[in-house]
Order: C-alpha cells, then structure tokens, then sequence
C-alpha cells in the first residue's frame, strides 16, 4: 500500500501541466498521442456495436451534423493557427457521426472523434443549437477535460500507473475509467459528472467556437432551458449525467455572452 501511494503521489507531482487554451494547470498523466490512439480504437469500437445513421437513410439529419462540426473544426484550426497554438492539434482527424438512439447525449473524443445521438436532435431543435453543443463538446476534448479525469481515476483506482501497463494488466477496469472519462456509454462503469470549473470552461469556449463557425451563441440559453425542462421527466437525458445543469451555470453563460458575440459574424 506504502509503494501504491508513493507512486501515486510521484505521479500527482510529476503530471501537472499547464493548459494552453483555458490557462490554468490539470492533472495530465498521459500523452495526449497516447489518449488520440486509445480514442480512436473505443471510437472504431462504438460505431461498430451501434447503429450509424446514412445518408442513404437521413440526408438531412447526417448532413446537418457533418455540416456543423466542419464549420466549427474550420473554425477552431483556424484560431488555433492564429494563436500560435497549432501543434496542440497534432492528431486530429476529425470525424461526425449521427448514431440512432433514444439518449440525448453527444460527445466528442481526443483527436476529434464525434458523436451525435438522434435523441437530442428534438430539444436542439435547429442547427444553431446544434452547434452549441457541438461547440460544448469539442472544447471538453480540446482543454484535455477527459484525460484529467482519467488521470485522477488513474490514481484513485489504479495508482497512476502507465496506461500501457492498466490496459495489460487491468483492462476491463481500464476501459470503463476511460469511457466514463468521456461520457460515453451509460451501461460501463458510473458516469461522473465533469467538474464544474471543467463545464463552465466548455460553456465559455464553447460559445466563442461556435460564434466562430457562424452560429448566433445566444441560442444557447434557450436550448439549455430546453434542457432543463427535459431534466424534469422521469428520464432525464443521458448528457446531464455528465453536464450537471442549473440556473448558476445559464446565469454564467449570459455572462460569457458578450465575449462569444465578439467572434460572431451573421451570414458567415
């Protein structure tokens, strides 16, 4: 126990990074190449196990996600390039994908790795709030929100050791850290809630990325009241298992507002 909790400790001091698009420092055990090449194998892993919706099947549905998160994927490269922060998207090879399935939710991978459920398309509503959540998403994966989560599990559970080494020797144990890590999946392991510095992050530079691709973010604050009033059924939706909501955080988002609206171009 004494060497689990020196190793833990080791790995504690050793992975505080400072993070170049929020500013503040995280928990970072792991390589984000590292996490890209695990997302990429529990992405190809997902779409094979669920249903993905055609264009043969939906045009409008699979073309409208398509559309939106390469609006905002151009956007966010773009700014990143601007601000000399290009090499932080070394890795990603975007991807957007309509699954068919009741739960409201949607999620974006390290590298890029999207996934849209059909259940949140009626309390979106339109592509604006689409992109809102898009927006959202996109900036867990970009502020490395998942891999910080992953990294305090690590050391909860498993003491932080190499991710190498808890997938050989753990990999059931493995798995179901890293897939509540990114909300994916409500039938593996516990899905925690993302803090909330993590949400009101997302919120913040989820709003000035949407505003960038050329969606009005104030659509926003009607689509989370759309959100809160689904929350009040007897099945809430699967992503307020992860993106913990109440009227501080819309308040917050007012809040935010006037910064997003700088990078808002109508008729982008």
């Amino acid at each position: 126990m004494k060497k689990l909790l020196t190793a833990a400790a080791l790995s504690i001091a050793s992975g505080c990074t400072h993070n170049a698009i929020t500013g503040r420092s995280q928990l970072i055990l792991y390589p984000e190449s590292e996490i890209q090449t695990m997302a990429a194998g529990q992405y190809k892993e997902f779409l094979t196990s669920n249903k993905v919706v055609t264009v043969a099947s939906n045009k409008h549905d699979v073309d409208m996600v398509r559309r939106v998160g390469e609006r905002i994927s151009t956007a966010i490269t773009a700014y990143y390039n601007q601000q000399g922060l290009g090499k932080e998207l070394d890795g990603y090879h975007w991807e957007y994908n309509l699954v068919d399935s009741k739960e409201v939710n949607a999620w974006c991978m390290p590298g890029g790795k999207i996934v849209v459920y059909t259940g949140l398309l009626p309390i979106t509503q339109s592509e604006t709030a689409l992109a809102i959540v898009l927006g959202h998403e996109i900036t867990h994966a970009l502020a490395r929100h998942g891999n910080e989560r992953l990294s305090q599990g690590m050391v909860q559970q498993l003491g932080g050791v190499a991710l190498s080494v808890a997938v050989a020797n753990k990999p059931a144990e493995t798995q179901a850290l890293f897939l509540d890590a990114y909300g994916i999946g409500s039938n593996v392991g516990v899905l925690l809630p993302f803090s909330r510095q993590q949400e009101l992050e997302a919120d913040r530079l989820g709003l000035r990325f949407a505003a960038m691709a050329g969606y009005d973010p104030r659509e926003a604050i009607p689509f989370w009241q759309r959100m809160k009033a689904a929350s009040g059924n007897n099945h809430p939706p699967l992503i307020l298992s992860t993106h913990p909501l109440d009227d501080t955080r819309i308040a917050k988002l007012q809040e935010a507002m006037p910064d997003a609206l700088k990078y808002y171009s109508p008729g982008k």
